[in-house]
């Protein structure tokens, strides 16, 4: 079953970012590796509207993929509603990744309030939109009230690799909202991925993990596997946990050995 944001539809459920490469043929390449279908770009940082410039989005002319622009580097909804404006009427594109960070010092943790005041607007005019927010099933719902697409919660703060941090929240929002939800920002190897989407999520976001690994075309297949593993086993549905041991082989009928 694909995964299907607003009227937008993808088969992979693994989205990738753009910054922290060497180069945008290491980006190119690594997307492809991943078989993702979305890449977020962050329009502050980089280049995707001045043709004159060395631009990501020549590198992925021949090959399908949908852009999602991020307004990382925003800190109020006043920058990033006219930073998306702009973006539309340079590029068409109104699929995107609602950001308004609180904390450019520190955490990196996203201004909640600017982001729901921000999300209500844009969503009035007809953007797709993708809202990366903290980890709290309350703000999850009102981001869906305010006509959201789909909510991004952090795993952990950008960048850190420290995992899922509160594997309970995760499963909260799920329950909290209809959208869907993507883990994203703190996932740092191929397993928290796969928790992720063991958990219920569905879509894991990540960039830093792929940019900056030893070998950033490997990370990304080991990415693509594990969401597609985590996928799996979450429909497949695991079994109970217990607090003691259970045989795998009956005992009822069994024949008596004594010699």
């Amino acid at each position: 079953m694909s995964l299907q944001i607003g009227n937008y539809h993808f088969k992979s459920r693994l989205i990738v970012g753009s910054g922290k490469y060497k180069d945008f043929q290491t980006t190119f390449e690594a997307t492809k590796a991943a078989e993702a279908e979305i890449i977020t770009v962050a329009v502050r940082r980089v280049n995707i509207t001045n043709p004159n410039e060395e631009n990501l989005l020549t590198f992925f002319a021949n090959h399908p993929i949908q852009f999602l622009p991020n307004s990382a580097g925003c800190t109020t909804a006043k920058e990033a509603i006219a930073l998306f404006r702009l973006t539309k009427e340079a590029t068409g594109i109104d699929f995107i990744k609602l950001e308004i960070i609180g904390d450019t010092q520190k955490t990196l943790y996203p201004d909640v309030l600017e982001t729901l005041n921000a999300c209500e607007i844009l969503a009035k005019e007809n953007f797709t939109i993708l809202a990366y927010t903290n980890d709290d099933p309350i703000i999850a719902k009102r981001l869906q009230d305010c006509g959201a697409s789909a909510i991004m919660p952090l795993a952990a703060p950008i960048g850190s690799g420290l995992g899922i941090q509160n594997r309970y929240n995760i499963a909260f929002i799920k329950d909290a909202v209809t959208l869907p939800v993507i883990v994203d920002a703190g996932v740092g190897c191929a397993s928290d991925a796969a928790i992720a989407m063991e958990l219920g999520a569905d879509g894991v976001l990540t960039n830093t993990a792929i940019a900056c690994a030893s070998d950033p075309i490997l990370m990304a297949q080991a990415m693509r596997d594990a969401v597609r593993a985590g996928r799996a086993s979450y429909l497949a549905g695991r079994i109970p946990k217990k607090p003691f041991a259970s045989a795998s082989s009956p005992t009822h009928g069994m024949a008596n050995l004594n010699i």
